[in-house]
């Protein structure tokens, strides 16, 4: 029941003690004020990372070419192991654990790519519609490479935001021919790609099949990516197509420089992983902080009581239950140390706002703050510090309380 009376009283003791109130409430109001703040720029760390896989298909692995560096069965170190389309159907009709696979290869040298009286330097790949799908590529004007595309070996290229912007400016692309090394491709689309500072955004990719008879008549295919069937760990098929190389190329399948491997799935666990430890640590710092605050709390109320004790005395003596007591110290305590939690929550939070803000300015700009992103509190946090708050404040004025509902009247009226 609301009692106007309590609330005066509450009231009168806080404006009659402000400095002592205000640097006692300080400590609480840090404490989650900390606890937010570390949560949510945790969390940005957290989407800044989940945005550098961008898109990747967390369930997948990349291959990629090596040198031996053990003798194996008489042969000796220092082989360079080069993948030919032929390791690409072979893993597709031996490899019963995948869903697809990606294949690409790159144009190396220096060149320029024109069109009309524009020109530019950028990374040209050859590549089938599957790589995209594992590296998360986004289309947002016209096309992906297609199936007709890669059967015909048709001369088109999907060209990344950067390449578009030089090469094109505000002009849509779109059926556009661009020179490369003297050969002119149509352009059918145009991609972006989050992460890398743009730089992924600076690329050119045209059908594999299309690469490899216009630019790689030996038909060699630097990079792989598989990806795992649904249910199937990557490990499992980072071991069979370890096993299947290391059988082919005759090298020692616990050579790890022969070919090289990459698991997203298990770097991304790893990656994850050190996200939960990061905001175990940030709990702990937070509610330490906290705590330091509750023992002042505490003491203040304790303060408070031996001001009172008089006055206490004379209440039990009138008729006052101890109950009476407890409940208005701890209704001060609680309301002191939910307010400056309640301000230190909303401090905390819109910092991150304006942090949040300030990199969305950036990203507009076409800038990026790299490996951090979207920091934020999500509800559960938010209701959790709430109750934080509230024991917190229940805890801070229970021990001044009962010492307040144990002063004996007599005791209390001889107190000075």
């Amino acid at each position: 029941m609301f009692d106007s009376d309590k609330w005066q009283e509450i009231f009168a003791t806080i404006k009659k003690n402000k400095l002592r109130t205000f640097l006692t409430a300080l400590g609480v109001g840090w404490g989650i004020f900390m606890l937010v703040f570390l949560l949510g720029v945790g969390k940005g760390m957290e989407n800044g990372v989940k945005r550098e896989f961008a898109g990747e298909s967390v369930n997948s692995i990349w291959v990629w070419r090596g040198k031996t560096t053990l003798p194996y069965k008489g042969l000796k170190p220092g082989r360079e192991i080069f993948f030919t389309n032929e390791d690409y159907e072979t893993a597709q009709n031996k490899m019963n654990n995948i869903d697809f696979i990606g294949v690409r290869n790159s144009l190396w040298g220096e060149f320029t790519i024109n069109y009309k009286n524009k020109n530019g330097s950028f990374q040209v790949y050859g590549s089938n519609y599957n790589f995209f799908k594992l590296n998360g590529e986004k289309i947002i004007n016209g096309r992906f490479i297609n199936d007709l595309d890669m059967d015909e070996k048709r001369k088109i290229v999907v060209i990344g935001v950067r390449v578009k912007n030089i090469l094109f400016g505000d002009k849509d692309p779109i059926g556009e021919y661009i020179e490369i090394k003297g050969v002119h491709f149509k352009v059918v689309g145009v991609f972006t790609r989050k992460g890398g500072n743009g730089r992924l955004e600076e690329r050119i990719y045209m059908p594999f099949t299309t690469y490899q008879a216009t630019f790689n008549p030996q038909k060699r295919i630097h990079l792989v990516g598989i990806a795992a069937k649904e249910g199937v760990p990557a490990k499992e098929v980072e071991d069979q197509i370890r096993t299947l190389l290391s059988d082919k190329y005759k090298f020692d399948p616990k050579d790890k420089q022969a070919i090289g491997i990459n698991n997203n799935q298990e770097e991304y666990e790893r990656t994850m992983g050190l996200f939960t430890g990061i905001a175990a640590i940030v709990w702990f710092v937070g509610l330490g902080t906290l705590a330091a605050g509750i023992v002042g709390v505490s003491s203040i109320m304790l303060i408070i009581v031996k001001e009172r004790t008089k006055e206490i005395g004379i209440r039990k003596a009138i008729g006052a239950t101890p109950w009476s007591i407890i409940s208005l110290v701890l209704q001060e305590s609680i309301f002191i140390t939910s307010m400056a939690g309640y301000i230190g929550l909303l401090l905390g939070v819109g910092i991150l706002e304006l942090i949040r803000s300030l990199i969305e300015k950036v990203e507009m700009d076409g800038g990026e703050v790299s490996y951090f992103s979207r920091p934020e509190v999500n509800i559960s946090v938010a209701i959790t510090a709430t109750l934080i708050l509230v024991i917190a404040g229940a805890l801070a004025g229970l021990f001044p309380a009962m010492r307040a509902a144990n002063i004996k009247p007599i005791e209390a009226l001889r107190a000075e």
